[in-house]
């Protein structure tokens, strides 16, 4: 019994300093899909939740993205999640590419780098993705990668998925029939995900 409590306050103390970093897409906003539902569940399990708003599309580049989450320095450790969804995804990785800091983990969903065909947005993210990014350092940065894909998304072919998963060395984790992994496909509320972030601290 006293075994099992000191546990519990070990496992409290390390919830309560890991700080959650929820990124978003091209003319995404910190109040869409499914991420403050996600910033209250996870902040119940006392991690202290992020989501910083970057300029989009209007101001939309790599460099404006970077200056918004510097301002962060402080709040980015080892400890730290990041969680992107489709640009923001790309972002984390560009992030990391230029860090000097190490975090625990990034889930990149519906992620993808290089062009999708499409030219609204591919001139709006070619900062972020037309460009060899150096994969040793962004994996050295990170101790490990959860790459979630749909195989329906109307925005980002389930290939882009397999090629981050490829480049990262990690595996694909595939949701069916999910869309773009956002409100417009029915994600307001993210279970798996909430599901698979908590349970890999116990």
């Amino acid at each position: 019994m006293h075994r099992g409590n000191v546990y519990n306050s070990y496992q409290i103390s390390i919830l309560m300093s890991i700080n959650v970093f929820i990124i978003h897409g091209t003319g995404g906003n910190p109040n869409g899909n499914w991420f403050p539902w996600l910033k209250k569940e996870l902040e119940k399990l006392n991690y202290k939740v992020f989501i910083p708003k970057f300029p989009t599309p209007k101001d939309q580049n790599l460099d404006n993205w970077l200056k918004i989450l510097n301002n962060h320095n402080k709040d980015i450790d080892e400890n730290t999640i990041f969680i992107g969804h489709s640009l923001g995804s790309a972002f984390i990785l560009d992030y990391l590419e230029r860090s000097s800091k190490k975090i625990k983990s990034a889930y990149l969903i519906a992620g993808f780098i290089g062009f999708l065909n499409n030219k609204h947005f591919d001139d709006l993210n070619g900062s972020f993705t037309n460009k060899d990014f150096n994969w040793d350092k962004i994996m050295k940065n990170c101790s490990k990668f959860y790459i979630i894909s749909s195989d329906n998304d109307p925005y980002v072919p389930l290939a882009k998925g397999k090629e981050l998963a490829n480049k990262l060395d990690s595996n694909l984790i595939l949701i069916k029939n999910a869309g773009h992994i956002n409100s417009d496909s029915g994600f307001i509320k993210f279970d798996f995900l909430l599901d698979k972030i908590s349970k890999k601290l116990q």
